[in-house]
């Protein structure tokens, strides 16, 4: 279990690209679960689309691989610092299968399929109650910078 107090200390993003609420659990170098509240005060609700607002499928990508970077940063053992960043580096097999709006609850979770030379490949999905969202398989990795 992780809070936002924790997760703020993780990730270096801030309001309004935060997109992880909870962690729910790790199985470290295995797995994770987190938690996105979606409210209707989310800057992006006013142009997409203001007279049926849904959350952007990219956006829920997004979510995922911060939840993946939180599973990464677990299993290294690691608390990334202002020299090092993480990336994308791929996303394969992205499938919208429900369309996320304010009030909903998005379950998500993280599988390490590899890890290695620094890239991550990780099996992803989210979940609104018993409903599937979004899957995709994302490849990451950490880079450092000048």
């Amino acid at each position: 279990m992780m809070d936002i107090h924790q997760i703020l200390k993780q990730l270096p993003h801030r309001y309004p690209f935060l997109l992880v609420d909870r962690v729910l659990s790790v199985d470290k170098g295995k797995s994770i679960q987190a938690l996105k509240n979606v409210s209707i005060n989310e800057p992006f609700f006013n142009g997409h689309f203001p007279h049926r607002p849904v959350m952007p499928g990219v956006l829920m990508l997004e979510a995922l691989a911060q939840t993946a970077a939180l599973l990464a940063f677990d299993t290294l053992g690691v608390t990334p610092d202002d020299k090092t960043i993480y990336y994308f580096a791929g996303i394969d097999g992205a499938r919208f299968k429900r369309p996320v709006e304010p009030g909903d609850q998005l379950l998500l979770h993280a599988e390490l399929v590899r890890m290695k030379s620094g890239i991550f490949k990780f099996k992803t999905h989210a979940m609104v109650l018993d409903q599937l969202a979004v899957e995709a398989e994302l490849i990451c990795t950490m880079r450092s910078i000048a």
